[in-house]
C-alpha cells in the first residue's frame, strides 16, 4: 500500500533493513530463524518509520530501538516488529487482531501483508492519532477500536493471527478463544522484569502449544474492567 518515498530517509531506511537482518543472524540460536520472510522485510523497507513517530523524533526514526510516543507508551524497537511480523506467518488471505495501537507503525506492516486488520488501542488519543496517520497513508482495509485489548474484539473473531504489543501477566483467556483454528498469536507475557516473547499456535482441533522465543520488555497490558 504504502511506497516510502522520503528521500531524505532512504539512507537511514536501508541501514535500519541491514541491522535487522544482523540481529535475526546472530538470536537464530533462540527464534529458529536466520532470516526473514522477503514479504516481511520488504514490508518493513516500504513503510516509512518516521510518519509514525513524534515530529521532533523522525531524525532518529530508523535507529534500532524503541522510542517515545506519549503517555507512556513506545514504538517498539524494528528488529522486535520484524521478528513478531515473521513469527505470525501472515498469508494475503489472513484476518489480524493487533493488541496495542501506538500510532500505527505495527498496523501500517500489518496491512502491507494482511487482508483485514483489526486494532485496538486503550488510549483515545493514540488512537485517534493512529488513525490519521494510517487514513492519510492510504489504508482503508484497517479497522480501529478504542477499548480494551485483552477483551479482543468478538464481533469480528476468530482471527487467522493475533499480535500483542504490551505485556500482560499471563495470556488474556479471551484471546486464546478468538483465536481461530490453525492460527498463531505473538505476545510478550510475564511481569516487569522478567517477560518472555512467547508465540502460541492452535491446531486445527483447536489445541494449543507455546513456545517461548527471547526475553522481552514491553510496556504492561493496561486492562480495564
Amino acid at each position: 500500500m504504502q511506497v516510502a518515498d522520503d528521500s531524505e530517509f532512504v539512507a537511514e531506511r536501508e541501514a535500519m533493513i541491514e541491522i535487522i537482518a544482523a540481529y535475526v543472524y546472530f538470536s537464530a540460536e533462540q527464534t529458529h530463524r536466520r532470516r526473514l520472510r522477503d514479504r516481511v522485510m520488504a514490508a518493513m523497507e516500504r513503510v516509512p518509520r518516521h510518519r509514525y513517530v513524534p515530529r521532533e523524533l523522525r531524525h532518529i526514526a530508523y535507529e534500532d530501538g524503541p522510542l517515545p510516543i506519549g503517555y507512556g507508551k513506545t514504538i517498539s524497537q524494528p528488529f522486535m516488529v520484524a521478528l513478531m511480523t515473521d513469527l505470525l506467518d501472515i498469508s494475503p488471505q489472513d484476518r489480524v487482531l493487533e493488541v496495542g495501537t501506538g500510532l500505527g507503525y505495527q498496523a501500517a506492516i500489518l496491512a502491507e501483508l494482511a487482508e483485514q486488520v483489526y486494532t485496538i488501542e486503550i488510549l483515545e488519543e493514540l488512537a485517534r492519532d493512529a488513525h490519521d496517520r494510517l487514513r492519510e497513508a492510504g489504508y482503508d482495509r484497517i479497522h480501529f477500536r478504542v477499548g480494551n485489548g485483552a477483551n479482543g474484539w468478538p464481533e469480528h473473531a476468530p482471527f487467522h493471527k493475533i499480535i500483542v504489543t504490551a505485556a500482560p501477566g499471563l495470556i488474556p483467556p479471551t484471546l486464546l478463544q478468538q483465536l481461530a483454528s490453525g492460527g498463531r498469536m505473538i505476545i510478550p507475557a510475564g511481569i516487569e522484569d522478567d517477560q518472555t516473547l512467547l508465540l502460541v499456535e492452535k491446531s486445527e482441533s483447536g489445541r494449543l502449544s507455546t513456545r517461548e522465543v527471547i526475553p522481552v520488555r514491553f510496556a504492561p497490558l493496561i486492562v480495564s474492567h
